[in-house]
């Protein structure tokens, strides 16, 4: 995997680069769309390819327990098990791991918990995270990290962070190689000296790509964002910025701007398929029966494959009806939109005006709420 860095905005951070993986490009800022358990739900391949979909996440934890990394090595790799032909990051299931709380039991060595499939025991080292998403077959890796809940004290996320940097220290001689790429973790919680010592110690470890965790879970849109803007300004030019796990439209422009290339929620699709679709000027409920009768697309704007041939008052009888098409044109739509909102920032930082376009998207949008207030799990789509 090669990063290249093209251009960054002169007025903020933005910065457009392109990720050349072993499975085509990828051109960034990105989204990277949630296919937790080898599927993006209620999509195919073809739906992807058809948004220019070059990046997926899939979910280590989910696969290394159904249907096993075995199997899906022994299968040809994750890429052939689902089909699907373009680049692919898998988390390292640490954070599903720690969001176990009872069912887990934390160590030096990694952690030992409890699956929610059946009760099966299982331990997850920073060596056994690495050994598994290598099984995969995948472009990306993440190392092993723990994600503490942001209300922890000082003392609790500094004993955190720097376990976090020992384990990342243990995947990085477990996997000596850039090919499939390894990303560190920083985290820190929303403390800046805690934070510095990890985008310090994991750059010095050395990694392929540096992610942002532990965001986007309670904090509050404001201090994310500052978090986010003072720990790029201590990570590589040369290499690509993934804050995991976040965010709503507006966390995804505010964060171009402090300088993310890479981003990845399930908001999109979860809400896609709770009725909630996204449109350049907001939120649209879909399920509300003021659009039984409406003949308007979601967006009249946008140009999918949903807007283009259907309308809202069919979408609100699908969904009121249960019928699983409406979760599938619902999914596309929203898709749609976050992909489309990647490519208007591309080209708005290629330009040279991001500035002044997000302000413009934004005010639009600024009513909304942001992922950072909401605290839910936005890594896997379940």
């Amino acid at each position: 995997m090669h990063y290249t860095l093209l251009t960054t905005d002169s007025a903020t951070g933005a910065r457009r680069g392109t990720i050349q993986t072993a499975h085509g490009p990828v051109e960034t800022p990105v989204f990277m769309p949630v296919g937790t358990q080898a599927t993006v739900k209620t999509l195919d391949p073809r739906d992807l390819h058809a948004e220019d979909c070059r990046i997926l996440l899939a979910n280590t934890y989910h696969l290394y327990l159904r249907p096993g990394h075995e199997i899906i090595r022994d299968l040809g790799g994750l890429h052939r098990f689902m089909g699907w032909d373009r680049a692919i990051l898998t988390d390292s299931g640490g954070y599903q791991v720690m969001s176990l709380a009872a069912l887990r039991r934390l160590t030096e060595e990694g952690v030992a918990f409890q699956s929610h499939l059946d009760g099966s025991r299982h331990t997850l080292t920073p060596e056994r995270a690495v050994e598994i998403q290598l099984a995969l077959g995948v472009d990306i890796l993440m190392a092993l990290d723990e994600c503490p809940p942001h209300a922890a004290d000082y003392a609790y996320h500094a004993a955190s962070m720097e376990r976090t940097l020992r384990w990342a220290a243990r995947c990085r001689v477990a996997h000596s190689s850039d090919e499939p790429a390894l990303f560190g973790i920083v985290q820190g919680g929303t403390f800046p000296d805690l934070r510095a010592r990890s985008a310090e110690e994991t750059r010095r470890i050395g990694f392929t790509g540096y992610a942002l965790g532990g965001l986007g879970i309670g904090e509050g849109a404001a201090a994310m964002y500052a978090i986010v803007e003072d720990t790029t300004a201590l990570l590589p030019d040369d290499a690509p910025r993934y804050l995991m796990g976040v965010g709503t439209p507006q966390d995804l422009l505010e964060c171009i701007a402090r300088g993310v290339d890479m981003f990845d929620c399930v908001l999109p699709t979860r809400n896609a398929r709770n009725g909630t679709l996204f449109t350049a000027a907001g939120r649209l409920n879909i399920k509300g029966a003021v659009h039984a009768r409406d003949e308007r697309p979601v967006d009249p704007g946008c140009a999918c494959y949903t807007c283009r041939h259907f309308s809202r008052a069919y979408l609100r009888h699908l969904y009121v009806a249960d019928e699983i098409l409406g979760l599938r044109l619902n999914t596309i739509h929203n898709l749609h939109y976050y992909l489309d909102l990647m490519r208007q920032a591309r080209q708005a930082i290629e330009a040279g005006c991001f500035a002044a376009w997000k302000d413009t998207t934004l005010a639009r949008l600024r009513a909304e709420p942001s992922t950072s207030q909401d605290g839910q799990e936005t890594h896997n789509d379940v």
